[in-house]
């Protein structure tokens, strides 16, 4: 029988292999506990289980490759790792200490093929989607590597979350679920880029999971010129679409917007932004600008991002920044890439 990925199996699934195996149903129990709490992904570690079912678990299933090929940190204590996985490609992920928190940000495809201008993750384009056990594996070597219990997951890194939904989706199960990692949904986060089709299906999930939105212009001159996909689905469409995805999930949105000298915080954007979204239940981070070698643009002063914020809190929009913790080992927002 060919090895399946342990990943691959819902608990009704791995329940019924212990079953064919006459082995007692707490094994289960077990067996997941060691994967998910423990982080432990070598059936021969498993030690409160017999020689014997070891020994057959690691014939029947297997766990993804992330061999970790880099790591680098800084002094707040995030750490950006670089994870090889079975056909060679190179992946990043990051993991980000805040206080009583621990946020990993995972990497959901080999490359992204929405190419924004200002992101790394699609220089080079895409490759393939990455697999739910490949997404679990990041999390669960990054739980190994920074010892401590994983609280948030960001689907920030390299890639379209939604653009790779059906393996995407079954990965946020099993973050959820209590027999699995158990991390609440509100600490789970998708970020897109603005597929549409996407952003309906993840309406229709039936989790309470957190949705950023890549705005990263004021209208569609300024987000065209940053980001191709507002070709397909232009700035008033996307805007629908998140209206009806707060009316049926009943969710708050948080849009991103990317601040470059410029192009971006020019001096009308803040009224149209706060016409753009008025009414809509949501917030808007800021995200000066953190440096990709293959593009020219600049971060605006301080100064500029704090009037910028001032601006658009002045019109009602529930505006925030958000300075970057990981930019010195290109571990921040747009840095991160398929190596």
């Amino acid at each position: 029988m060919a090895q399946r990925c342990f990943f691959d199996l819902s608990e009704t699934q791995l329940q019924s292999y212990l079953d064919s195996i006459q082995e007692r149903p707490f094994r289960s129990a077990q067996i997941r506990e060691w994967v998910y709490r423990k982080a432990v992904t070598d059936f021969s570690l498993m030690k409160n289980l017999s020689e014997t079912l070891r020994q057959k678990l690691a014939e029947a299933f297997y766990f993804p490759v992330m061999d970790l090929a880099a790591s680098t940190g800084n002094s707040s204590g995030t750490r950006k790792f670089v994870f090889q996985v079975n056909d060679g490609q190179k992946i990043e992920s990051v993991l980000i200490p805040v206080q009583d928190r621990m946020t990993v940000c995972v990497s959901s495809q080999a490359g992204c093929r929405f190419a924004c201008r200002f992101c790394a993750s699609g220089v080079g384009g895409w490759t393939r989607n990455l697999s739910r056990g490949e997404v679990m594996m990041q999390v669960l070597r990054l739980r190994q590597l920074g010892g401590q219990r994983i609280s948030h997951v960001v689907f920030m890194g390299t890639g379209e979350p939604l653009d790779n939904w059906d393996e995407v989706r079954e990965a946020i199960v099993l973050l959820n679920h209590p027999q699995a990692m158990g991390i609440a949904a509100r600490r789970i986060t998708v970020s897109t880029c603005g597929l549409i089709p996407g952003i309906r299906q993840l309406s229709q999930l039936g989790l309470q999971i957190e949705l950023a939105v890549s705005l990263h212009g004021y209208d569609d001159e300024s987000r065209g010129r940053l980001m191709p996909i507002n070709r397909t689905y232009p700035l008033n469409e996307l805007i629908r679409a998140c209206r009806e995805y707060v009316e049926k999930t009943k969710r708050q949105i948080t849009f991103e917007y990317i601040l470059i000298d410029g192009v971006t915080c020019r001096e009308q954007a803040p009224g149209v932004l706060a016409s753009l979204l008025k009414g809509l239940e949501c917030k808007l981070n800021l995200i000066p600008y953190n440096q990709v070698n293959e593009f020219e643009w600049e971060a605006p002063s301080r100064n500029v991002v704090y009037r910028f914020r001032d601006a658009l809190i002045s019109q009602g929009v529930h505006a925030t920044i958000r300075w970057s913790r990981g930019s010195d080992v290109q571990g921040a927002c747009g840095q991160l890439r398929r190596q």
